[in-house]
């Protein structure tokens, strides 16, 4: 640095910047000569401008110091980059284990011997010195296949039409005239990250860059493991800028590390990652940044090239994503080669080349460890985006007539890309890539433009839940007609070939690209998985399948792990899906869960099943219903039960109710505090809460079936939720089938199974007479009846005007079942009763001595072999015919008196009777309000 002669050394510096100054001694602000012939005016002047030159150089080297970005050369492990865990390096071994060097410098900073902005070197010339623009010799293929250029643009077109219909795809015009926040006084701030090893093209990049209608905030050029690193650092210090920032590092990050850098941008809205050979138009910044600021794309990832994924081929798999001659191997967006220009924004599963996204979202790319740092950064980041932030991808719309508008200006560079040749090894990784976030939760393009509809999802986190549930997979996978996939949470809890190994499968199912068995691979975020880790990504990943397939069932076991039980109970519940927990015990007696059409197992949680018990001081016969209830299975349904007790109760029957432990639901516990009698009892023990809120009554002296929880299940779903099941005349499902006619005077056997042998084999039959030994009542069926009790109750059993014909039932007293004959004889309706061999039933009468039995006013003797039925403790769908519960239709109809009619014939009887509660045309039936059970009026059936 020269400062001229003023008769003063000029300053010096020091190896480590010191500043160091040599005077010659001045006394009282003079120096004279020997000779004396200065005179002290002149030597005063010389000191001064010593001095100020001292002060100008020491305030200029400070300034220097203080202001210039840092230059820095440091040896550190990638681990000091935003972590990211399971990152290996190229040679295999963990980032931690290696050592790289880093260097990081700004534009405004020259290289060693390079002067910038002085006049020693024309600054045009220098540019022209560093700056090697690639030049692009070659032509955009075309292609002349018109088979391949139908099928391409045909596919395209079919995505864009589904797209405008479901979510509007705008046009650029139409973009740019959308609100947005990007658009006020503030302009948004950008940071530009550019990715180069070996092209040319930064100078070409920055150029346009610094060209921008709307100007960036910062540009960190990368060059990682690049050999050309030192030119390009000297690209970027010759533009002498200090919002341009350069960083280098001898390890390459690959396709992942300017990702990592980019969670570091903190003073900036928006990060636009581009690759090198990306040249963006002079508009690309400001139409970035106004869609990115609209409401519709806030949350989105946006950029100017795109890949839409693999459809599905007729035989049920999906292709290569680079198969030839395929359409169902998707479309690269736009594609020059087969004439497909993006001319309305258009949603893609992933994007390449260029990514514009919120400082906020680019966080995501990193939530899960990558499938591999190889390749794929494009795919892992749309896939994580979508699952945790549900944000989708993007390709914007370009003007074919105005290159500022264009996300790659000069459009051979990266197009070129989709005509030539990858390497196979690369396709095999990134065709598993796709394959595997597929099968946990990525929704396609397919996949949205195709919505499937599977029956169920077995969801297994051990290889023991595997064996515990195969036989109703093996079930619902050889069914005709129903669709059933597992899904196992991978890793090491319940690792995919193993559990592939348990149901009879080869390994190649995991891997395979076909809907069969979905690998979560659980582990991804935390190998050692906290609770937090194990419900955000089981429920990620669930709520992915769900909107994919749109399951009816979730099946898995009822003591499953509990922080995985609530992903999935989370994820049933967001996406509106039922999850059954069902017991392993129950899994091999509930085989006929197939049999049921997927639009009735929807319901399955739906219906409401609550038990009432009828007892007062009969303490061994309620033991021995209760050891029956507590053994039977109950498919892990929440089950209430309720026990209603007279005032006359015993203290041996109270202590047992208190005591009994009821672990399905709640217990609750009724007693009058006057004397109801029977009728009140049964009558009060139970009113509906909802339309699907059914009441199990039992009396004490009754016994039930294991199975029987398993038959009102089965037939409440077949009959009752089943919406091509028409059978509204249907009030009752009984446990018991009898064996006597019991409204005729001589009560004659009967006996279903003899009955029906010929003509309806072991089938279930419809039967006008209601049952009271173990019955399951329909809510407004329940609704109907009260109503019609309040309204025909009389204490004179025979002031009662309903006299059916020939029934004996005319003269019984205190009697709710009477009642019920009644309004099930005057209106057609019907009781579903069981028919299996032997007359076996899912509930059995004992017979024992109470308000009826045994009662002196009674003068009918009752035989215990004519009550009493085997208990049914089978598999029973294998009884029914062609093991199933037939439709409908083809279920006998037998009234009050046990001969064939049809539900037509019931109705006539019942409407030529004309004893109703108002008064019907011979043709007519009162049909009530359901929800009040109040008549409303007469139909004519």
């Amino acid at each position: 640095m020269n400062f001229g002669n003023t008769g003063a050394t000029s300053p010096a510096f020091n190896g480590d910047g010191a500043v160091f100054i040599s005077c010659k001694e001045v006394k009282g602000g003079t120096k004279r000569s020997s000779k004396g012939g200065t005179s002290s005016r002149s030597v005063q002047v010389a000191a001064g401008f010593t001095c100020l030159q001292f002060a100008f150089a020491l305030y200029a080297t400070f300034l220097l110091y203080f202001i210039r970005p840092p230059t820095t050369e440091t040896v550190f492990s990638p681990g000091d980059l935003p972590a990211v865990p399971g990152r290996r390096g190229t040679n295999g071994n963990s980032d931690t284990e290696q050592q790289l060097k880093i260097s990081v410098s700004s534009g405004n900073e020259p290289s060693k011997g390079l002067v910038v902005g002085g006049g020693s070197r024309d600054r045009r010339e220098l540019m022209s010195t560093v700056c090697e623009n690639q030049k692009i010799e070659f032509e955009q293929k075309i292609s002349n296949d018109s088979k391949m250029i139908g099928i391409k643009t045909g596919l395209y077109k079919e995505v864009l039409d589904f797209q405008q219909r479901t979510r509007g795809c705008e046009t650029l015009n139409e973009l740019m005239n959308m609100p947005s926040s990007s658009s006020g006084s503030v302009r948004p701030k950008v940071t530009v990250i550019l990715n180069h090893f070996q092209r040319k093209t930064l100078c070409s990049q920055l150029d346009a860059l610094l060209d921008q209608t709307l100007p960036f905030h910062s540009i960190w050029v990368l060059a990682f493991g690049s050999p050309n690193e030192k030119s390009l650092r000297v690209i970027v210090e010759t533009y002498n800028n200090s919002r341009i920032f350069f960083v280098g590092s001898t390890y390459d990050f690959k396709y992942y590390g300017r990702f990592q850098l980019a969670l570091q941008a903190e003073e900036t809205d928006y990060v636009y990652i581009l690759d090198d050979d990306m040249i963006p138009g002079r508009r690309m910044l400001e139409i970035l940044t106004h869609v990115g600021g609209t409401e519709k794309y806030h949350n989105a990832v946006l950029g100017s090239i795109g890949r839409i994924l693999p459809f599905r081929l007729k035989d049920f798999s999906f292709p290569s994503y680079r198969k030839f001659g395929s359409r169902e191997a998707g479309i690269y967006i736009p594609d020059p080669a087969y004439k497909i220009v993006v001319d309305r924004v258009v949603q893609v599963d992933f994007l390449s080349s260029s990514w514009f996204l919120s400082a906020d979202l680019v966080k995501s790319i990193f939530v899960e460890t990558p499938f591999t740092f190889q390749t794929g950064e494009d795919l892992h980041l749309s896939y994580q985006l979508q699952k945790y932030r549900d944000a989708g991808s993007f390709v914007l719309p370009l003007d074919p007539n105005d290159k500022e508008t264009w996300g790659d200006s000069e459009h051979r560079l990266a197009q070129i890309s989709e005509t030539t040749v990858i390497h196979k090894n690369v396709v095999n990784v990134r065709d598993e890539q796709w394959w595997r976030v597929f099968s946990r939760g990525y929704q396609t393009q397919w996949a949205v433009m195709n919505p499937q509809q599977c029956d169920a999802f077995f969801f297994v986190h051990s290889l023991s839940e595997v064996s515990d549930l195969a036989p109703l997979i093996q079930r619902f996978r050889t069914t005709v007609g129903k669709k059933a996939y597992v899904v196992v949470t991978g890793g090491s809890y319940c690792p995919c070939e193993e559990a592939a190994a348990v149901l009879g499968w080869t390994a190649k199912s995991c891997h395979e690209r076909r809907f069969k068995i979905f690998d979560l691979e659980v582990g991804s975020i935390h190998k050692h998985l906290s609770e937090a880790s194990v419900v955000q990504e089981i429920f990620s990943s669930i709520k992915g399948l769900i909107k994919i397939h749109n399951p009816s069932l979730i099946f898995t076991v009822s003591d499953l792990q509990y922080e995985v039980r609530d992903a999935l109970q989370l994820a049933a519940a967001r996406m509106s899906t039922t999850l059954v927990q069902i017991p392993r015990t129950s899994v091999k007696h509930a085989l006929w869960i197939p049999d049921v059409k997927s639009a009735a197992l929807k319901n399955w949680n739906k219906m409401k099943i609550s038990i009432s018990i009828i007892t007062q001081n009969r303490a061994a016969s309620l033991q021995r219903l209760l050891t029956s209830i507590s053994t039977a299975y109950f498919l892990g349904d929440r089950i209430d039960i309720s026990f209603n007790m007279d005032v006359r109760v015993d203290n041996v029957t109270l202590d047992m109710v208190n005591e009994f432990p009821w672990p399905h639901g709640n217990k609750i516990i009724k007693r009058r505090i006057i004397e109801g009698g029977l009728i009140r009892a049964v009558s009060e023990s139970w009113y509906p809460g909802s339309d699907d809120d059914y009441g199990l009554l039992l009396e004490d002296d009754i016994e039930v079936s294991s199975h029987f929880y398993m038959w009102l299940k089965y037939a409440l779903l077949s009959y009752r939720y089943d919406p091509s099941a028409s059978l509204p005349e249907m009030n009752a499902i009984s446990l018991y089938t009898p064996r006597v006619i019991e409204v005729v005077k001589e009560r004659p056997a009967w006996n279903a199974t003899e009955f029906f042998k010929n003509s309806y084999p072991n089938t279930p039959y419809l039967h006008q007479l209601p049952c009271s030994w173990g019955a399951l009542f329909f809510p407004e069926s329940w609704r109907e009846f009260y109503k019609y009790m309040g309204t025909r109750y009389t204490p004179d059993a025979k002031a009662n005007t309903v006299q059916i014909p020939k029934s004996r039932t005319n003269g019984w007293q205190a009697s709710w079942k009477k009642f019920l004959i009644d309004l099930m004889y005057l209106r057609g309706y019907v009781t579903l009763y069981p028919n299996f061999p032997n007359q076996a039933s899912f509930s059995t009468n004992h017979l024992e001595p109470g308000a009826h039995i045994g009662n002196k006013a009674n003068v009918l003797s009752h035989k215990r072999e004519d009550f009493e039925v085997p208990l049914m403790y089978e598999d029973f769908r294998q009884l029914l015919p062609n093991q199933k519960l037939p439709s409908p239709s083809k279920l006998p109809v037998l009234n009050l008196f046990n001969q064939v009619v049809s539900l037509r014939g019931l109705k006539s009887a019942g409407a030529k009777l004309g004893q109703d509660v108002i008064g019907c045309e011979p043709t007519e039936v009162v049909i009530v309000n359901k929800g009040t059970g109040e008549p409303e009026q007469c139909y004519s059936f």
